[in-house]
């Protein structure tokens, strides 16, 4: 029943990537670079292993005489492992608010892109939305006298990532793979470079941080084919309104269990970062209710006919 609910499986997915952070509080002090490589490492046997069971995956040859979506799954790669390093920075360094503030503001990022490369007009709730993010981010400037650039590159490259992927042909699990074998042989180098320099971890760690690192891989792939399995089965305004939890739960974990520096600027600067996000949801909400009136209007008209 719960596999069957698309709505489920996407609140599922966005909660297992909220709660991460409670993962990486396990691997205090690692190193981003050592991250990505052991992530990388140990995606590719668990993507091989999953992609084996998968009877919609794209044929090898497929993959090669589609050259266009090998070259963009490179660039995906360069962006994701840039993603991948700064959220891992901010799981390790107590930074966990300002990751949570970078996943607020990507879907602004993403109506940005689509506004400036797909030429995607601007509804009134969005435009609304861009000028509080804004007010939110320029407030911290204002005060602090500098941006809160975590947040500014992980909310830009996650939602570049995802553009990017939008021409993609291959199925996830293949595209993943690929991806991970673009950065498998940066990742060997980074295993032997930290493990030669005497700042890699792994190979001096005991059984249980061995295990955390190995785990990496699941711990990041399991949300997203449970997320693939959402998109399959939902509508977009189910998506939409769910990616929300994912940033609640960890502004939530920062706050009450980190007990990371909130202050009133970071206060006022989240408050209307939200406030903004408020004007996306409910434009949402009524945009799937007036397709919901005509589609029950459609049925209706057919069955007087």
């Amino acid at each position: 029943m719960f596999l069957r609910s698309g709505a489920m499986l996407a609140i599922f997915s966005y909660f297992l990537w909220g709660i991460t952070p409670l993962f990486y509080r396990l691997l205090p002090g690692v190193q981003p670079l050592e991250l990505l490589s052991q992530r990388v490492l140990w995606s590719i046997p668990l993507l091989l292993f999953v992609r084996f069971f998968l009877k919609n995956r794209t044929g090898i040859k497929a993959v090669w005489e589609d050259k266009r979506s090998l070259l963009l799954c490179l660039l995906s790669t360069s962006v994701m492992a840039i993603s991948w390093c700064t959220f891992t920075y901010s799981m390790t360094h107590d930074l966990v608010l300002e990751a949570s503030m970078g996943y607020f503001i990507t879907p602004l990022f993403s109506i940005l892109l689509g506004v400036s490369f797909l030429h995607e007009r601007l509804k009134p709730a969005e435009k609304t939305a861009l000028i509080f993010v804004c007010a939110g981010v320029g407030y911290q400037l204002f005060q602090y006298g500098s941006l809160p650039k975590l947040a500014l590159i992980m909310g830009s490259a996650f939602a570049l990532y995802g553009f990017i992927r939008k021409f993609i042909r291959y199925d996830l699990t293949t595209s993943l793979l690929i991806e991970s074998l673009w950065l498998l042989p940066v990742a060997i180098a980074l295993y032997f470079w930290l493990e030669n320099s005497g700042t890699g971890t792994f190979s001096t760690s005991d059984t249980f941080t061995r295990i955390c690192f190995i785990l990496t891989a699941p711990v990041t792939l399991l949300p997203l084919l449970f997320f693939t399995a959402a998109v399959r089965a939902t509508t977009l305004t189910t998506i939409g309104l769910a990616q929300y939890l994912e940033p609640t739960i960890q502004f939530l974990l920062a706050v009450f269990l980190f007990n990371e520096h909130f202050d009133s600027v970071k206060g006022v600067s989240f408050s209307l970062i939200w406030l903004g996000l408020l004007f996306c949801i409910l434009s949402l909400i009524r945009h799937h209710r007036k397709n919901t009136a005509k589609a029950g209007l459609g049925i209706k008209s057919r069955r007087s006919l």
